[in-house]
């Protein structure tokens, strides 16, 4: 069984429901399935295989939720570009991904134009469950970008859990803010719709201004976000909340505070969930049951977990198949067939799991990665940096934001290196201040202690 299988639920199905709204327009699902089958139409014209790997750097659209089902019928691999990326980044991916096609805006816009005389056939390359359906790139400590592959059977077990477990039918009426190009918005939202066949508000992204009145308008049932999200949503009034039956959170820890906040504003009980790029989702707070703060809840069903000298251990169908092209760094990450997330954590008497920590210093801010060494890299690379050191420092909006530590050159000042890192790195990368140190705090063998560097305070 590959994702169509399960998707043709809707597409075929229900191919008349009105199933998705964006920017005002409204399709049902047979339309797009036909958007889709034209794109799959207009891939193969491009040369486009079964096994190759198209990387997609696009914003929120329908057009990108048909691209990847225009790659699962041609059995192609979808390879999601966050959009925050630049050229030093993509060019990473391209190298290592080798994609057969690389589709950004006018890509897509050639797509459209290339479908209006598609085959009427509808297109499916039979693949094993056990085929790549996706690579999603993320970071390692060393800082080095690493595609995860994700197999039909990890998309179908993670997709078949939430949507079980967390009762998503097609009376929901779910509003996705998040971005298609991470596994949070693409994995759990798009598979969890298109699986249950309810009705979706996609927008392009979160904006707090607007976000009362898309809830006022759509009324939804279903809502997932990270814990940024959340926070912003605290300033929203009460009444958004008058049609929903579940808001989950994850991608990032959520606060203790906010959820009693938001339990207490809104009179709902944020369900808290644990899930990797590798591994989609590994635990959930119960959707009947206590969901308890500072908690990420229990395994879901098929998957195992293990403590291992504190580290989080997991076996099961959702976990990823190894990292692109990349054989040593998938030993490295397995140990006796249990997955290392590099996650620390902690199990109560009755099976909910607390995250203490990484072994490694990720840092997570608003739900996406930031591994210092990379930032690091490339501050040493500018002639006045003579050392750099890059931590996380707690944020009340985004949990946690980067700073560096800087050991200047002679002569040389800070203030042109915040403009480099903008134009080098994402926005979500940026360091939020560049402290000019001496020296950095080093062990016998010269390696950085970061807990002893001084508090930031602020400026830069």
């Amino acid at each position: 069984m590959q994702l169509m299988d399960l998707f043709d639920h809707s597409l075929v199905a229900r191919a008349r429901q009105e199933g998705l709204e964006f920017g005002g327009a409204t399709f049902t699902f047979g339309e797009l399935d036909r958007m889709s089958h034209g794109f799959a139409v207009a891939l193969a014209r491009r040369g486009v295989t079964p096994g190759d790997r198209v990387c997609v750097y696009l914003p929120n659209s329908p057009g990108v939720i048909a691209l990847f089902l225009a790659c699962q019928k041609l059995g192609a691999i979808y390879v999601p570009v966050n959009i925050l990326y630049r050229e030093r980044e993509l060019e990473h991916i391209r190298r290592d991904a080798e994609p057969k096609l690389f589709v950004d805006q006018a890509v897509l816009d050639e797509l459209h134009g290339a479908t209006a005389d598609p085959t009427p056939d509808r297109i499916r390359a039979r693949v094993d469950g056990d085929a790549p359906a996706m690579i999603v790139y993320t970071s390692g400590t060393t800082g080095a970008s690493k595609g995860a592959v994700i197999t039909h059977n990890n998309m179908l077990a993670n997709t078949a859990n939430i949507v079980t477990c967390w009762e998503i039918t097609a009376a929901d009426r779910f509003l996705l803010a998040l971005p298609l190009f991470h596994v949070h918005g693409l994995g759990n939202g798009i598979h969890s719709w298109l699986a249950s066949g309810c009705r979706m508000r996609l927008l392009e992204r979160f904006e707090h201004q607007k976000a009362a009145g898309e809830f006022q308008s759509f009324r939804p049932t279903l809502f997932f976000g990270v814990p940024t999200i959340y926070v912003r949503l605290l300033e929203a009034p009460a009444e958004i909340a008058a049609s929903m039956r579940l808001f989950v959170s994850g991608s990032a820890p959520l606060p203790a505070a906010v959820l009693e906040q938001f339990r207490e504003r809104f009179g709902h009980t944020i369900l808290e969930r644990y899930g990797m790029s590798e591994t989609m989702m590994n635990t959930s707070n119960p959707y009947a049951g206590e969901r308890r703060a500072g908690t990420v809840g229990a395994p879901l069903p098929g998957v195992s977990l293990r403590l291992a000298n504190g580290e989080v251990q997991l076996r099961g169908p959702n976990i990823f198949a190894g990292y692109w092209r990349n054989p040593e760094a998938t030993a490295k990450a397995f140990e006796d067939g249990w997955f290392k997330t590099g996650d620390m954590g902690s199990l109560s008497e009755d099976g909910y799991l607390a995250l203490t920590g990484r072994k490694s210093d990720l840092i997570i801010s608003g739900g996406f990665n930031i591994y210092p060494r990379e930032i690091e890299e490339l501050l040493l690379e500018q002639e006045e940096v003579a050392e750099a050191a890059v931590v996380g420092v707690a944020d009340e909006r985004r949990g946690e934001v980067p700073v560096a530590y800087v050991v200047l050159r002679e002569g040389c000042e800070a203030g042109r290196l915040e403009e480099t890192c903008r134009e080098k790195l994402a926005s979500f990368k940026v360091p939020r201040a560049f402290v000019p140190v001496a020296a950095l705090p080093r062990t016998a063998l010269g390696k950085v202690q970061k807990h002893l560097l001084p508090k930031p305070d602020g400026g830069r």
